[in-house]
């Protein structure tokens, strides 16, 4: 189990950014490592493939709800005349990092039967109430 994963900024994301904004980019690469070294540092830490998993799945759900998050601020801000490129950045970038944590071979598999798993536990948890 490798736990070197490869996370970057696509070079997409930081070209729908305005060219005087150097700042959004940067904050999208600390961004990124942050999460990079935290998700390397839980398969580290992890005693198998399935605790891996476990952490990679923690990540692609924080990433889910921060797309959602972004993505409901964007015609809040087209409402209040301002323009969206950042959320949408934003939301693009939370995307692609979910796309790069599902290319990494021995994880993507262990990924989908973590999240299987999750959706079982949570509806039995839901159904006994």
């Amino acid at each position: 189990m490798d736990a070197s994963i490869d996370l970057g900024v696509p070079r997409g994301v930081l070209e729908s950014l305005p060219e005087e904004d150097d700042a959004a980019a940067e904050d999208m690469r600390r961004a990124v490592a942050g999460y990079r070294a935290a998700l390397e540092a839980a398969i580290e830490a992890a005693d198998d493939e399935g605790e891996a998993a476990e952490a990679a799945v923690d990540l692609l759900e924080h990433l889910e709800e921060r797309m959602e998050t972004y993505d409901e601020f964007v015609p809040e801000l087209r409402a209040w005349g301002q323009s969206p490129i950042y959320a949408i950045a934003w939301r693009n970038l939370c995307a692609e990092l979910s796309a790069q944590v599902y290319e990494v071979d021995w994880l993507a598999e262990r990924i989908d039967r973590e999240r299987n798993f999750r959706m079982v536990e949570d509806g039995i948890r839901f159904g006994k109430r």
